[in-house]
């Protein structure tokens, strides 16, 4: 290494390392974790936070990261091709990008500080002075700090799981949570019920309650610090077994529509029913299927020729060709008429009676409601997380929460800025207390 190399490189430290030291305060004053400072990428990331530019900082890190990825690629084949040459082209673009979103961040974090615009050129051309100036100075501080939803407390846990029932469905969700650009966010939190066979429930929630989050949970295709127990069996570890057990049918059609109605439930038959079941029985599983879901008259019709309802019909079918104790469903009436929505629930309904769980999300609830015997209501409390507000009969509910339809309740705990009464933290608490005297 020559004096020349050398001294670049103990100057780059320098300059990263008196960057870092200004930023660590800045981060103090905005609230920020000041060690992010001194990590690359989160770096960038946070001072978008201060700057109250979340969403340009998400964009800034993803496309430093790529420029970092082509950047070494473009060193390693930097021959001359037109390979390189096309690398060299997508690097330069993704630069460019870079001080665009930059710019706009520093922007931001001027109007934060109530600063003068003459500022960015500090940021862009003497960058090590400019961010001291602003870490060090106690006249430089933030208008407005960081919002932390996850510092929030949040309205108080029960903290009691519900008993294990060896006829039904028992959940007990301590947690769920994810990172999320360098963030713990936790999206679910003490939640926890028993579901008996037979019944059919709705379950209802405002954009961002977690409602399908609570759905990948109970069936253990995203596992939670929870256990979930059908007919007494752990979900999560037989799930080997148990994935046979539970059915769920997306709100979005998964089939080919060249294929035909039998040869669709006979793919699903494969995928769904156990290797040790013969073809044979496949296929008379199949049969059935048809029959109980009034396609056999349409079992050599192509999908893309079904109606509406039937395209439905058969996407439930494909699913419960395992014939599954626990059948959940997002949304089947999206896109139906209020007739064949109605026809549909009264086939879960039946599926019901049948000694299955039905576990239904529908954005038209009150036309149905008198099909479901519960309601599961989940919403936001005030650390953003989602919460049991209710979980029981759907005449109590409409009396717990003072609302004679569902769409009055949903009102009643979204949150303002979405047109609701934002009265979450008043009914998940209200419901914990019931939860914990019940349960003594």
């Amino acid at each position: 290494m020559n004096n020349i190399t050398f001294i670049g490189l103990l100057f780059q430290i320098l300059q990263f390392a008196v960057i870092s030291v200004g930023y660590w305060n800045i981060f103090k004053k905005c609230g920020v974790k000041p060690y992010y400072a001194w990590i690359p990428f989160a770096r960038e990331y946070h001072i978008g936070l201060c700057a109250n530019r979340e969403k340009e900082a998400r964009t800034y890190t993803i496309i430093a990261v790529l420029s970092e990825v082509i950047g070494v690629i473009n060193n390693l084949r930097n021959d001359g091709s037109s390979f390189s040459l096309i690398v060299a082209v997508i690097y330069f673009s993704l630069q460019i990008t870079l001080i665009v979103y930059m710019i706009r961040i520093y922007l931001g974090l001027i109007e934060v500080f109530g600063r003068k615009k003459r500022w960015l050129f500090g940021f862009i051309f003497i960058q090590m002075i400019t961010t001291l100036i602003w870490g060090l100075s106690p006249k430089f501080v933030p208008r407005k700090k960081v919002e932390d939803p996850s510092a929030e407390e949040g309205v108080k846990v029960s903290g009691t799981e519900a008993p294990v029932i060896e006829s039904g469905l028992t959940v007990n969700i301590t947690e769920r949570k994810v990172i999320d650009f360098f963030r713990k966010k936790v999206l679910l939190k003490d939640i926890h019920m028993n579901i008996p066979k037979g019944h059919m429930v709705l379950l209802l929630g405002g954009s961002g309650a977690g409602k399908t989050t609570y759905l990948n949970a109970v069936t253990g295709y995203e596992k939670a610090d929870a256990t979930v127990k059908l007919d007494g069996q752990d979900i999560y570890t037989d799930y080997a077994k148990m994935k046979y057990d539970v059915g769920f049918v997306p709100q979005q059609d998964l089939m080919r529509g060249n294929d035909t109605v039998a040869l669709t439930l006979t793919d699903a038959a494969s995928l769904r029913l156990p290797s040790s079941v013969s073809f044979f029985q496949k296929r008379k599983r199949v049969n059935e299927v048809l029959e109980e879901f009034g396609l056999a008259t349409v079992r050599n019709s192509l999908v893309e020729k079904l109606s509406g309802g039937q395209r439905k019909r058969l996407s439930i079918a494909m699913e419960y060709i395992s014939d599954p104790t626990l059948f959940i469903l997002d949304e089947p009436d999206s896109g139906l008429d209020g007739v064949v929505a109605r026809g549909l629930f009264e086939k879960l309904r039946a599926i019901a009676d049948q000694g299955k769980i039905v576990i239904v999300i529908t954005h038209t609830p009150d036309r149905v409601i008198d099909l479901f015997d519960d309601v599961i209501v989940l919403a936001k409390d005030a650390s953003r997380t989602g919460r049991l507000a209710w979980y029981g009969p759907v005449d109590e509910a409409r009396e717990f929460f003072g609302k004679d339809s569902m769409e009055g309740i949903l009102l009643a705990i979204n949150q303002k800025d979405e047109g609701g009464e934002g009265r979450a933290d008043e009914f998940v608490e209200k419901y914990t207390d019931k939860y914990q005297k019940e349960a003594g």
